[in-house]
């Protein structure tokens, strides 16, 4: 039963912190699993408290207060101490994928931009990343000039310190967008933006102490950060963790760290449970009882409903019900959440006629014509206004068309970091009518007996012949038609070519096919065959590629306009 204590009255995430280590010191905060098995260290409340003090003690005689500080952490508990460390010092945390000290050239350079973008002047890090530093300096330079701190082994804060004034308007952290359709940009999320969320998410998952989670999301992305680090704290609910590179490496052991710890609440994008369905062994997964797992969240990308069907029919003898799963849309400058579903029903897929659908109108499916599966996102909480909203014209659209989904309410974040012309743009739109100020999320979608569903990104649309094709339909035939295909190993766009827009699609081959020139051509073949006849487009170029060659981001979506640069650019690397 959870306790009628003041947690969600806190004003602001520091206090939600004090509040807990008070009232309950000794209860489980959060818990690392070595190699998603065992735990190899756990924090109470009034643990992480502690050394968040001890961090934020270090921050506050550097005189860091509203300074930006770089948070670069492998997967651990010293990413937990940092962050709150941060918001007890008022300094502002800017959470990055920490690069490589093996690799240093190769893996700067999102560091490098962020840093340069927020102005920073402070990295906190581990002590094995600290004294990497000449490495890194050799080839970012300018990183040199930041003060760098190891916030493992501090020294114990003095009994009296005291965090400087936060209120729910002082803003909490920089959340760099994934950047899958321009460059990253820094989301100022504010205290109040992120109780006003925590909030939101605690309603619909019905999450508290009674529930547990289970996470291997990377903490430098928002459904890690806020989703499974942040709203446990704010639930009350034990929180277990393990490396994302233990899950991409052995995706059992999140099944299996779910079935130990009895976790009811863990999720993912679509691909993790794609590739749970793909590398998942039967003799890996006997015996896991997934019985407790009551919300099996799904969102970052689109939800494809074959992916859904497939899973809930692998698991279903390990106790895994349909009913779990739970689509939700959320982006990162509405700091997490937007949409969820009711927690209890299993997910709603409709078939809409898919002519229509490229006409940015919705119609019932027809005997003989191709229709095409969506699967809802809930609705939006009573505390939101969404519309959806032609993206020229700025007009309302009425039911049964598919525009651009604005959002007004307290979840909204304050802007972009540095960028007020791209803040007014993406954050202060305003309807035809006058109305706003809405955040223009760049997503398409539309409103159907009042639930959301998602049909893809402004930037990213292929247009040919007046008609709308969304780009993850045409990656997911070809991986329908070549199964051998790694997950998200394809990307398709469009280029001009003598004033009309062609399709290409960019495929990357695993290793062992490298070399087989037979095998290459003859997939070639099937690629167009299948576009042609789910699509009916002809495909401009199919382009084969060498592992690891389409852009992603840092959470790992496909960067398709800069694979586009990357085609226009004649820079693909073919497969030999």
């Amino acid at each position: 039963m959870d306790q009628a204590v003041p947690f969600q009255g806190a004003s602001h995430v520091v206090a939600l912190l004090d509040a807990r280590a008070s009232a309950q010191p000794d209860r489980l905060c959060y818990s690392f699993l070595a190699k998603g098995e065992v735990e190899s260290e756990r924090l109470t409340y009034a643990g992480l408290r502690r050394s968040a003090q001890d961090v934020a003690a270090r921050l506050t005689e550097r005189g860091a207060r509203d300074a930006r500080a770089l948070l670069l952490y492998p997967p651990g508990l010293g990413f937990a101490k940092a962050f709150f460390g941060a918001l007890y010092a008022r300094t502002l945390a800017v959470p990055v994928l920490p690069p490589d000290p093996r690799a240093p050239g190769r893996t700067l350079a999102r560091v490098r931009a962020v840093a340069r973008d927020c102005d920073a002047r402070f990295v906190l890090a581990t002590r094995e990343l600290v004294a990497a530093k000449p490495l890194f300096v050799a080839a970012a330079p300018e990183l040199g000039a930041l003060e760098w701190i190891a916030t493992d082994g501090l020294p114990d804060a003095d009994a009296g310190f005291a965090a400087p004034p936060i209120d729910p308007d002082t803003l909490a952290f920089l959340q760099y967008t994934s950047g899958s359709t321009a460059s990253p940009r820094g989301v100022m999320v504010s205290h109040g933006n992120l109780l006003a969320n925590c909030g939101l998410v605690k309603r619909v998952f019905e999450q508290g102490e009674h529930t547990t989670v289970v996470s291997w999301l990377p903490m430098y992305h928002d459904m890690g950060l806020i989703g499974c680090l942040i709203e446990p704290l704010y639930s009350g609910s034990p929180d277990y963790l393990l490396s994302p590179l233990d899950f991409l490496k052995h995706p059992v052991r999140w099944l299996a760290a779910i079935a130990k710890f009895r976790g009811t609440i863990a999720g993912a994008p679509n691909f993790a449970y794609e590739l749970c369905c793909r590398e998942i062994r039967e003799e890996q997964s006997a015996g896991l009882d997934l019985s407790c797992w009551k919300v099996a969240f799904c969102g970052a990308e689109p939800v494809h409903a074959e992916t859904l069907r497939r899973f809930a029919a692998r698991f279903a003898g390990n106790g895994f019900r349909p009913e779990s799963f739970y689509p939700c849309y959320g982006l990162a400058e509405a700091t997490l959440i937007v949409t969820g579903g009711p927690k209890t029903a299993p997910p709603t897929v409709l078939l809409f006629d898919d002519e229509a659908l490229k006409d940015h109108r919705l119609r019932p499916p027809r005997p003989g014509f191709e229709t095409r599966s969506l699967v809802s996102c809930g609705r939006a909480d009573t505390g939101q206004e969404l519309l959806i909203v032609d993206p020229e014209r700025l007009a309302d659209l009425p039911a049964g068309h598919v525009g651009e989904i604005w959002l007004h309410g307290p979840s909204v974040a304050r802007g972009y970091y540095g960028q007020p012309g791209k803040t007014r743009e993406t954050f202060e739109a305003t309807t035809r009518d006058g109305r706003g100020p809405f955040l223009r999320t760049g997503d398409l979608g539309f409103v159907h007996e009042n639930e959301l569903f998602i049909c893809g990104r402004i930037k990213e649309l292929i247009v040919v012949a007046g008609k709308n094709h969304y780009p993850q339909d045409i990656e997911r035939t070809v991986h329908d038609s070549l199964p051998e295909l790694r997950m998200g190993g394809v990307a398709a766009f469009s280029v001009e070519n003598e004033r009309r827009e062609e399709v290409v699609v960019v495929v990357e081959l695993g290793p062992r096919r490298l070399k087989d020139a037979a095998w290459q051509s003859q997939i070639v073949g099937t690629i167009r065959d299948a576009i042609a006849r789910e699509h009916q487009l002809v495909v401009h170029d199919v382009v084969l590629a060498r592992p690891r060659t389409i852009p992603r981001t840092s959470s790992g979506k496909l960067e398709r306009l800069h694979c586009r640069s990357k085609y226009l650019a004649r820079s693909i690397a073919p497969p030999s």
